[in-house]
């Protein structure tokens, strides 16, 4: 079985999920998880670890640029459920700021803010997700949270959806800024276009398309060969390669000894990828092996 990592650029329409099942079927495999889920309607990139690479995936999280970057687009004058053009309509007032009016208000949004998830989020209220309660007519008191906008751009008006790119942290939500645009000036937003560009260390220049990789699989290509390797996105880790007879003894779960500094250190033996291990005191053991 092949092990590694995808870097889709997911299709608008498709569960961030449903994805990744279709990827790992094709390389031979039920063990995949992915890295921020895509609402939907969003396209963009989208991290898929497939078998092993799944093990590494909370440490890429944690090396991974707390950075997201997207390019989105809304129209103004009226608000759905969901803040996007999937939801049903719930308020409307036609009033369409002018691009004067959109440039002057940006700036208020760039820096730390405080942001109100949308009501149809992945946000947990009192144990319940904010989705699923509001899929059964039920309204939860979000907290706000606080978010990073490095970037927001106004990127110009075409037809009806004016069109923004951002930078931010993890954890923002694109609907709720439009939304909040919106507000300030004295309308209402809703989102018909979100295409994350960059995920942390993940960029869309390296993604590929699901209908390419399914294409490559129905004539018979090596799918395999479009993976990523194992240890992409732990670049940060500090290397520590063993000796045949040390290895041997560390994947079995030995301690070794070593004049590594202490920390996380990415473990190879013959240059290849084992796992992630933890020195401390001299010492190495194992923390996560391949």
């Amino acid at each position: 079985m092949k092990s590694g990592w995808v870097i889709l650029d997911k299709d608008s329409g498709l569960f961030s999920r449903t994805a990744g099942g279709k990827i790992a079927r094709m390389i031979g495999t039920k063990k995949f998880g992915h890295i921020g889920t895509l609402d939907p309607m969003a396209s963009g990139v989208l991290p898929i670890a497939i078998g092993d690479a799944t093990k590494m995936i909370p440490f890429v999280e944690e090396l991974s640029p707390k950075i997201k970057e997207y390019l989105f687009s809304c129209q103004f004058g009226f608000e759905t459920d969901t803040l996007d053009i999937t939801g049903h309509e719930i308020a409307r007032n036609d009033v369409t700021p002018t691009e004067n009016d959109i440039k002057s208000v940006l700036p208020e949004f760039i820096g730390k803010i405080s942001q109100i998830p949308p009501q149809f989020s992945a946000v947990h209220v009192d144990g319940v997700r904010a989705y699923d309660a509001a899929r059964r007519g039920r309204t939860l008191d979000i907290p706000p949270r606080s978010v990073e906008i490095y970037e927001l751009e106004f990127m110009g008006l075409r037809d009806k959806s004016w069109h923004f790119r951002m930078r931010c942290s993890t954890g923002t939500y694109v609907r709720s800024v439009a939304r909040d645009i919106a507000l300030r000036l004295g309308t209402f937003a809703t989102v018909d276009m979100i295409r994350r560009t960059v995920s942390g260390c993940f960029d869309i220049k390296s993604a590929v398309k699901l209908d390419f990789l399914e294409n490559l699989f129905n004539n018979n290509g090596c799918i395999g060969e479009k993976l990523m390797p194992i240890d992409f996105g732990l670049g940060g880790i500090p290397v520590l390669n063993l000796s045949d007879k040390d290895g041997s003894f560390y994947k079995n779960g030995g301690f070794i000894e070593t004049d590594a500094n202490d920390g996380m250190v990415r473990i190879y033996i013959n240059d290849i990828f084992v796992g992630i291990g933890v020195v401390s005191g001299g010492i190495l053991r194992p923390k996560r092996t391949i």
